[in-house]
């Protein structure tokens, strides 16, 4: 259960992030939750690296929408130069 439940709060993450993120983005359901959960395994190394988060505490909302507007800037990037 707790995978559905991470698979949703990053649909949510993902597209709050699409949101507040300037610029054309195609992508579709799929790859939108795909981004708000890498974007909160993202918030939650480095929240750890930064002492901000314990081993095995999860990751807050606000800091998975912002690790995934990290990843979608950095996709973007990447996507522009090829």
């Amino acid at each position: 259960m707790s995978f559905l439940w991470m698979l949703l709060i990053g649909l949510f993450a993902g597209a709050i992030a699409k949101f507040l993120t300037p610029g054309r983005d195609p992508s579709g359901c799929l790859v939108t939750m795909l981004l708000g959960v890498v974007g909160s395994m993202l918030a939650g190394y480095l929240g750890r690296a930064a002492g901000w988060y314990a081993e095995g505490e999860p990751v807050g909302f606000i800091a998975s929408v912002g690790g995934a507007i990290i990843i979608l800037l950095v996709f973007r990037m990447i996507k522009g130069r090829s």
